[in-house]
């Protein structure tokens, strides 16, 4: 054996025995080094739509969440294993017949389900609830869980905007073996709606017929992978990759960069999505998504994926202030494309707002937002904030539209003492737009409270 190989065998299997004996250590028992918390989420909605006439111009939904979270450590060993354990459960505390703008079977109500007689009458169900296992395995520092996710990247994220989580089904592998560098793998088959007890397959806007989903088209296979470099410790570069079945496929880049400027650091946020169609979605009209198809024979609203989305976040923070303004712009004939089944979701563009996703076909979005955190003036825990966005050249069958919303927020989280952890907020929202939509005003009022079991 040559000496270079033999040097490079012996230096492979040091760095394995470090990564294992670190592994080893950091392995306290599957009992001993878990955790548990109670989340409580007292949640109150209020949407005013106040223009296009629907069906049901005022609705509101209050209730009380519970989410119980235990997460085993990981059993000592070359393997270690564990069980993660996620129960939810939502009591509705007031809403019924007309005031929860439920007009379907199907998640019609933006906090409960609905009953199942639908109609305009249709009331919320007195509560729902959900309980999620999660088994993984351990080896070295590679981390695999097959189960219920709550996932968080660029191509793929969990949306958290009710009183209880939105989950999801499937296996996904995390992998920190190379310094700096963090590996995801992963397939979603099922998604379990903030609003839901049942496991739904997976759509895009427009072939989920969220009005009625026995008439939507869906998939039962998301694959994502990426990877997460930090190039030095103030910049780091992500590439991804997600796939919906018969749908689309989507290539994300990123870069995040953060620069200390005088007493502040400014924060630079780059992103790039190219999203292009995949499988049912370029040739089956029940698979199509939303968009403005200026080179069909005649104008339509709806085809194969194609879109291209441009981003950059500026955020300079200072003295307890962030200031922050950007820009996106998508190109193509359709909307930007997220996994979305009509019951509420989010996606990880920076225009991701309280009511709108400024994400549409030709739309052209600038931002400007500020926020401040009241600890530099002696009030730890009391956030204020406040964004507007103003979008532009919506491509529609009408001509180019626009759109604009503004977000405020106020939250206080007790610091320390008997009730550490206890938090207050109200987000307020009021979207205008002359897309033939209604025009909406939002208020959410939500107390929480986390309590450490384990």
């Amino acid at each position: 054996m040559k000496k270079s190989t033999l040097a490079l065998a012996v230096a492979v299997g040091v760095l394995a025995q470090q990564a294992y004996a670190e592994t080893q250590a950091e392995a306290k028992g599957f009992i001993e080094g878990a955790t548990s918390t109670l989340g409580l989420r007292n949640f109150y909605i209020n949407n005013d739509n106040r223009s296009g006439k629907p069906a049901q111009s005022l609705s509101s939904e209050w209730g009380q969440g519970f989410d119980l979270r235990f997460n085993s450590g990981y059993t000592q060993g070359t393997v270690g294993f564990g069980l993660d354990v996620i129960a939810l459960e939502g009591i509705r505390l007031d809403t019924g017949g007309g005031s929860n703008g439920a007009t379907k079977t199907n998640y019609s109500s933006t906090v409960f389900p609905s009953e199942a007689t639908g109609g305009k009458n249709a009331k919320s169900v007195n509560d729902f609830g959900s309980l999620g296992l999660t088994g993984k395995v351990r080896v070295s520092q590679t981390e695999l869980k097959i189960g219920t996710l709550l996932p968080n990247n660029p191509v793929i994220k969990a949306n958290d905007g009710r009183l209880l989580p939105q989950t999801f089904t499937g296996g996904q592998v995390t992998s920190n073996e190379i310094k700096d560098l963090t590996l995801t793998l992963g397939q979603i088959e099922k998604a379990k709606g903030r609003n839901s007890s049942n496991d739904e397959d997976l759509s895009i806007a427009g072939a989920n017929s969220s009005s009625d989903f026995t008439k939507g088209k869906f998939s039962n296979k998301f694959l994502y992978a990426g990877a997460d470099y930090k190039i030095t410790k103030d910049l780091v570069a992500s590439y991804y990759y997600g796939e919906l079945k018969d749908f689309y496929s989507q290539n994300f880049l990123g870069l995040v960069h953060n620069w200390a400027i005088g007493p502040g650091v400014l924060k630079s946020d780059l992103r790039y999505y190219r999203s292009r169609d995949n499988g049912a979605n370029g040739n089956t009209s029940g698979y199509f998504t939303s968009g403005y198809y200026t080179d069909a024979a005649k104008p339509v609203t709806a085809g194969k994926v194609d879109n291209d989305l441009y981003s950059y976040l500026a955020l300079y923070s200072v003295a307890g202030h962030t200031f922050g303004g950007g820009y996106q712009y998508t190109k193509g004939e359709s909307d930007f494309p997220w996994l979305n089944q009509g019951d509420g979701s989010s996606n990880s563009t920076i225009t991701d707002m309280q009511i709108q996703k400024f994400a549409r076909a030709g739309e052209k979005t600038w931002q400007a937002r500020y926020a401040y955190d009241f600890a530099k003036v002696g009030v730890p825990g009391l956030t204020a904030g406040v964004i507007y966005l103003h979008g532009e050249d919506i491509k529609t069958t009408t001509g180019d539209k626009s759109e604009w919303e503004r977000d405020i927020s106020l939250a206080y989280v007790i610091p320390e003492g008997t009730f550490k952890n206890l938090g207050f907020a109200w987000k307020n929202a009021m979207w205008r737009t002359n897309v033939a939509t209604s025009n909406q005003d939002e208020n959410r009022l939500i107390v929480s409270y986390s309590i450490p079991l384990l």
